[in-house]
Protein backbone atom coordinates (compact mmCIF):
# COMPACT_ATOMS: atom_id res chain seq x y z
CA UNK A 1 0.00 0.00 0.00
CA UNK A 2 1.42 3.03 -1.40
CA UNK A 3 1.84 5.51 1.71
CA UNK A 4 0.95 9.64 1.04
CA UNK A 5 4.16 11.94 1.05
CA UNK A 6 2.89 13.98 3.81
CA UNK A 7 2.35 11.08 6.32
CA UNK A 8 6.09 9.87 4.93
CA UNK A 9 7.35 13.52 5.72
CA UNK A 10 5.30 13.63 9.27
CA UNK A 11 6.63 10.28 10.54
CA UNK A 12 10.59 10.99 9.29
CA UNK A 13 10.16 14.46 11.66
CA UNK A 14 8.73 12.76 14.10
CA UNK A 15 11.54 10.17 13.89
CA UNK A 16 14.19 12.92 14.51
CA UNK A 17 12.00 15.07 16.62
CA UNK A 18 12.23 11.92 19.28
CA UNK A 19 15.95 11.60 18.86
CA UNK A 20 16.93 15.61 19.63
CA UNK A 21 15.61 15.96 23.60
CA UNK A 22 17.21 12.21 24.99
CA UNK A 23 21.01 12.46 23.09
CA UNK A 24 22.81 14.66 25.59
CA UNK A 25 26.02 15.97 23.81
CA UNK A 26 25.04 16.45 20.13
CA UNK A 27 27.20 15.95 17.33
CA UNK A 28 28.43 11.97 17.97
CA UNK A 29 26.52 11.25 20.71
CA UNK A 30 23.74 11.74 18.73
CA UNK A 31 24.48 8.72 15.91
CA UNK A 32 23.73 6.08 18.23
CA UNK A 33 20.12 7.38 18.69
CA UNK A 34 19.79 8.12 15.37
CA UNK A 35 21.45 4.84 13.92
CA UNK A 36 19.00 2.77 16.32
CA UNK A 37 15.98 4.23 15.29
CA UNK A 38 16.69 4.45 11.38
CA UNK A 39 18.54 1.32 10.93
CA UNK A 40 17.29 -0.99 13.67
CA UNK A 41 13.52 0.10 14.25
CA UNK A 42 12.32 1.41 10.77
CA UNK A 43 14.72 -0.17 8.27
CA UNK A 44 15.07 2.65 6.07
CA UNK A 45 19.11 1.86 5.84
CA UNK A 46 21.17 -0.42 6.17
CA UNK A 47 24.27 -0.29 9.00
CA UNK A 48 26.55 -0.24 5.29
CA UNK A 49 24.25 3.16 4.10
CA UNK A 50 24.69 4.24 7.31
CA UNK A 51 28.12 4.07 8.04
CA UNK A 52 28.37 6.19 4.37
CA UNK A 53 26.19 8.71 5.66
CA UNK A 54 28.38 9.23 9.38
CA UNK A 55 31.56 9.91 6.70
CA UNK A 56 29.61 12.67 4.53
CA UNK A 57 28.32 13.98 7.47
CA UNK A 58 31.47 14.01 9.32
CA UNK A 59 33.62 15.38 6.66
CA UNK A 60 31.06 18.31 5.75
CA UNK A 61 31.15 21.26 7.42
CA UNK A 62 28.90 21.69 11.02
CA UNK A 63 27.71 19.27 13.13
CA UNK A 64 27.49 16.13 12.56
CA UNK A 65 24.25 14.88 13.93
CA UNK A 66 22.40 17.48 11.42
CA UNK A 67 24.70 16.77 8.76
CA UNK A 68 23.32 13.03 8.85
CA UNK A 69 19.70 13.92 9.36
CA UNK A 70 20.24 16.31 6.12
CA UNK A 71 21.91 13.27 4.01
CA UNK A 72 19.08 10.62 5.33
CA UNK A 73 15.94 12.76 4.68
CA UNK A 74 17.45 13.59 1.39
CA UNK A 75 18.15 10.18 0.47
CA UNK A 76 14.70 9.31 1.51
CA UNK A 77 12.44 12.00 0.19
CA UNK A 78 14.59 14.54 -1.42
CA UNK A 79 14.58 18.19 -0.37
CA UNK A 80 11.77 17.61 1.36
CA UNK A 81 12.86 15.15 3.55
CA UNK A 82 16.47 17.47 4.00
CA UNK A 83 13.52 19.86 5.83
CA UNK A 84 12.19 17.33 7.30
CA UNK A 85 14.60 15.89 9.45
CA UNK A 86 16.44 19.18 10.09
CA UNK A 87 13.42 20.87 11.85
CA UNK A 88 12.69 17.19 13.31
CA UNK A 89 16.16 17.34 15.03
CA UNK A 90 17.04 21.16 15.51
CA UNK A 91 13.57 22.30 16.94
CA UNK A 92 13.14 19.74 20.17
CA UNK A 93 17.20 20.76 20.74
CA UNK A 94 16.84 24.56 19.98
CA UNK A 95 13.63 24.77 22.53
CA UNK A 96 15.44 22.43 25.53
CA UNK A 97 18.64 24.63 25.46
CA UNK A 98 16.34 28.30 25.20
CA UNK A 99 14.74 26.76 28.50
CA UNK A 100 18.16 26.39 29.67
CA UNK A 101 19.90 29.36 29.20
CA UNK A 102 16.89 31.31 30.82
CA UNK A 103 17.63 28.66 33.95
CA UNK A 104 20.75 27.58 33.99
CA UNK A 105 22.50 31.02 35.36
CA UNK A 106 20.42 30.72 38.61
CA UNK A 107 21.37 26.93 39.26
CA UNK A 108 25.06 26.74 37.68
CA UNK A 109 26.84 26.51 41.24
CA UNK A 110 24.30 24.37 42.72
CA UNK A 111 26.01 21.39 43.84
CA UNK A 112 23.98 18.59 42.43
CA UNK A 113 23.35 20.50 39.40
CA UNK A 114 27.12 20.13 38.89
CA UNK A 115 27.20 16.58 39.82
CA UNK A 116 24.45 15.70 37.29
CA UNK A 117 26.64 17.77 34.39
CA UNK A 118 29.69 15.64 35.80
CA UNK A 119 27.81 12.60 34.98
CA UNK A 120 26.19 14.11 31.97
CA UNK A 121 29.65 14.68 30.38
CA UNK A 122 30.70 10.77 31.17
CA UNK A 123 27.65 9.41 29.45
CA UNK A 124 28.47 11.67 26.62
CA UNK A 125 32.24 10.20 26.04
CA UNK A 126 30.57 6.72 26.33
CA UNK A 127 28.18 7.63 23.46
CA UNK A 128 30.76 8.49 21.41
CA UNK A 129 32.50 5.94 22.06
CA UNK A 130 30.06 3.90 21.21
CA UNK A 131 29.22 5.23 17.63
CA UNK A 132 33.20 5.19 17.24
CA UNK A 133 32.53 1.21 17.75
CA UNK A 134 29.79 1.15 15.40
CA UNK A 135 31.76 2.57 12.58
CA UNK A 136 34.89 0.47 13.10
CA UNK A 137 32.68 -2.69 12.74
CA UNK A 138 31.16 -1.51 8.63
CA UNK A 139 34.38 0.23 7.59
CA UNK A 140 37.32 -2.12 8.96
CA UNK A 141 37.55 -4.31 6.40
CA UNK A 142 41.10 -5.63 5.81
CA UNK A 143 44.54 -5.30 6.47
CA UNK A 144 44.33 -2.33 3.63
CA UNK A 145 41.85 -0.40 6.01
CA UNK A 146 43.01 -1.38 9.42
CA UNK A 147 46.41 0.07 8.34
CA UNK A 148 44.70 3.36 7.19
CA UNK A 149 42.98 3.46 10.23
CA UNK A 150 46.00 3.32 12.61
CA UNK A 151 48.01 6.20 10.18
CA UNK A 152 45.15 8.51 10.37
CA UNK A 153 45.07 8.16 14.21
CA UNK A 154 48.36 8.75 14.54
CA UNK A 155 48.75 11.76 12.28
CA UNK A 156 45.80 13.31 14.51
CA UNK A 157 47.39 12.00 18.13
CA UNK A 158 50.92 12.83 17.43
CA UNK A 159 51.59 15.14 15.09
CA UNK A 160 48.66 17.26 15.44
CA UNK A 161 47.54 17.09 11.66
CA UNK A 162 44.41 19.38 11.39
CA UNK A 163 41.21 16.88 10.91
CA UNK A 164 40.20 18.14 7.24
CA UNK A 165 43.64 17.45 5.89
CA UNK A 166 43.64 14.06 7.47
CA UNK A 167 40.30 13.58 5.76
CA UNK A 168 41.31 14.87 2.21
CA UNK A 169 44.37 12.77 2.21
CA UNK A 170 42.20 9.51 4.00
CA UNK A 171 40.23 10.18 0.78
CA UNK A 172 42.94 10.14 -1.62
CA UNK A 173 44.68 6.99 0.20
CA UNK A 174 41.17 5.17 -0.42
CA UNK A 175 41.54 5.94 -4.34
CA UNK A 176 44.91 4.93 -4.55
CA UNK A 177 45.26 1.73 -2.58
CA UNK A 178 41.38 0.26 -4.27
CA UNK A 179 43.65 1.60 -8.10
CA UNK A 180 46.78 -0.78 -6.80
CA UNK A 181 44.72 -3.80 -5.15
CA UNK A 182 42.98 -4.01 -8.40
CA UNK A 183 46.36 -3.69 -10.12
CA UNK A 184 47.39 -6.40 -8.53
CA UNK A 185 44.59 -8.90 -8.72
CA UNK A 186 43.49 -8.43 -4.99
CA UNK A 187 40.42 -9.12 -3.70
CA UNK A 188 38.47 -5.18 -3.16
CA UNK A 189 35.28 -4.73 -1.30
CA UNK A 190 32.91 -2.74 -2.57
CA UNK A 191 29.70 -2.05 0.02
CA UNK A 192 28.92 1.43 -2.14
CA UNK A 193 28.69 0.07 -5.33
CA UNK A 194 26.24 -3.26 -4.16
CA UNK A 195 23.99 -1.13 -2.20
CA UNK A 196 24.18 1.30 -5.42
CA UNK A 197 23.02 -1.61 -7.55
CA UNK A 198 20.41 -2.83 -4.91
CA UNK A 199 18.76 1.29 -4.37
CA UNK A 200 18.46 0.91 -8.01
CA UNK A 201 16.23 -2.07 -7.75
CA UNK A 202 14.27 -0.99 -5.01
CA UNK A 203 11.79 1.84 -5.23
CA UNK A 204 11.39 4.79 -2.98
CA UNK A 205 8.30 3.47 -1.21
CA UNK A 206 9.85 0.69 0.02
CA UNK A 207 11.30 2.87 2.25
CA UNK A 208 7.73 3.89 4.31
CA UNK A 209 5.88 1.16 3.14
CA UNK A 210 2.64 -0.80 4.41
CA UNK A 211 3.33 -1.14 8.26
CA UNK A 212 6.28 1.26 8.57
Amino acid sequence: MEVSQGKQLLELFWSFCKIGPVTFGGGYAMLPAIEREIVEKKGWLTEEEMAEVISISGAAPGGIGVNAAACIGHKLLGWKGIAAAVTGIMLPTFLFVLLLAVGFSHFQHHPKVMAALKGIQVGVIALIAYAGIRMIRTTILDKTTVTTFFVTLGLLLFLGMPPLLVIVLGGCAGVVLVKVKEAKGYPVFREKEANAEQSEQVPQDYYFGEGI
